[in-house]
């Protein structure tokens, strides 16, 4: 059972969300916020799996709460939710730790499996979004060798990995490209995670593109 809370400042959204997703039996409704600070709240109250996160909310943001959240409780992942796809918000959301960001015209069921995506600790864009991150963070000018050095950790295979998920590949893609199992994938990427000191794909596709890796 993956439990769920959901916060927007619309209680027309928030009923619609909430009714949308307990259609799969598999979710469960924890509670409902109408602000960021009492998504942050009923956060660290009732520890949730995933909080969808609207960004326009009164009191305290969207992203500001998403800071708030990774910090209090890390083991909760945000799936940013929302109207718009303006830079600042993607790169906001990022860099505060959200762990998936789609927009509202998403369809149902893409919804609902992004939901059991990021609660399964794997990290989601969507398409036009994947696009704006790569696109950036492509601009980027490459970091001196410094910061090269701290890929030094990594073997050969985790490097090859790494590169892949930066080009935005799926774990069974990755397997496919490696002929590898898929489980033996899961665990490299664990392994770089756990190297880099990194949280999610999102930010190993970050640290890929900031240390030049393509």
């Amino acid at each position: 059972m993956t439990s769920v809370l959901i916060a927007d400042d619309d209680h027309l959204m928030r009923a619609g969300l909430a009714e949308l997703l307990t259609v799969d039996p598999d979710i469960q409704i924890l509670g409902q916020a109408a602000t960021g600070r009492q998504a942050v709240d009923l956060t660290r109250r009732l520890s949730p799996d995933v909080v969808l996160m609207d960004v326009r909310m009164p009191d305290l943001d969207g992203i500001a709460a998403t800071k708030e959240l990774v910090a209090a409780a890390p083991e909760t992942k945000v799936l940013i939710l929302t109207t718009f796809e303006l830079d600042d918000y993607v790169f906001g959301a990022l860099r505060a730790g959200a762990s998936g960001f789609l927009l509202k015209r998403t369809r149902p069921e893409d919804l609902i499996a992004a939901v059991h995506t990021i609660a399964d600790g794997e990290s989601l864009l969507s398409p036009s979004v994947t696009r704006r991150v790569i696109d950036r963070l492509a601009q980027q000018p490459v970091p001196d060798l410094l910061d090269q050095r701290q890929l030094a950790g990594l073997t050969s295979r985790e490097r090859e990995v790494l590169g892949l998920i930066a080009r935005g590949l799926s774990n069974r893609e990755i397997a496919t490209t490696l002929v590898v199992e898929e489980s033996t994938v899961r665990t490299h990427v664990k392994h770089i995670l756990q190297k880099l000191g990194l949280r999610d794909r999102i930010q190993v596709v970050i640290y890929a593109y900031e240390t030049g890796i393509r």
